[in-house]
């Protein structure tokens, strides 16, 4: 092991890290997107990025499953304690876990912000959020939950608005 690879990172540097590692992901989608697009078409593309997205959100679901299907505050808990850097990174506001769903308000996202360094404006930035946004979707499906959230869209302040619901509750005899 070189003394690289064998140091410690301070606050700062793994903070600045983590943004960097979010913009070479938000450049990956970017960068599949516009192949598609060009290829296929705005619609096409869409659909498979978001179809490949929501499968990496599936397979990070089953961590949050033992909070299904109603630990809702239980689920707030291990899912925004698993966000490396999170108040940082995302600032979560309007953070309200009760019977009828989690509430999550995103004010930044370093892929979002990633894009517009890119230049990337409006409609296509739209189109990246929703892209980015399917992982949520595999994400707390795939954990027991009901997913009813939305990324963000011009005009709007700050980011995504993640909505949780309860998942159906097994049923006798069924396994999860």
């Amino acid at each position: 092991m070189t003394a690289e690879t064998s140091r410690s990172f301070g606050a700062h540097e793994v903070h600045e890290l983590l943004r960097r590692a979010f913009a070479m992901r938000a450049a990956s989608y970017a960068h599949f997107y516009d192949v598609l697009r060009e290829q296929l078409g705005r619609e096409a593309a869409l659909a498979i990025c978001k179809k490949a997205t929501r499968r990496m959100g599936e397979a990070m679901g089953p961590a949050l499953s033992d909070h299904a299907p109603a630990d809702l505050e239980g689920l707030r808990d291990a899912f925004l304690g698993g966000i490396i850097e999170g108040e940082a990174l995302f600032a979560p506001t309007d953070v309200v876990a009760d019977e009828e769903g989690l509430r999550i308000d995103f004010m930044r996202c370093p892929l979002k912000e990633a894009w517009e360094a890119m230049g990337r404006r409006e409609g296509e930035l739209e189109d990246l959020c929703e892209i980015a946004g399917a992982i949520d979707i595999g994400l707390f499906e795939s954990a027991g939950f009901r997913f009813a959230g939305r990324t963000w869209r011009l005009g709007q302040q700050g980011c995504c608005r993640l909505r949780v619901l309860p998942g159906e509750p097994l049923r006798p005899g069924s396994s999860g």
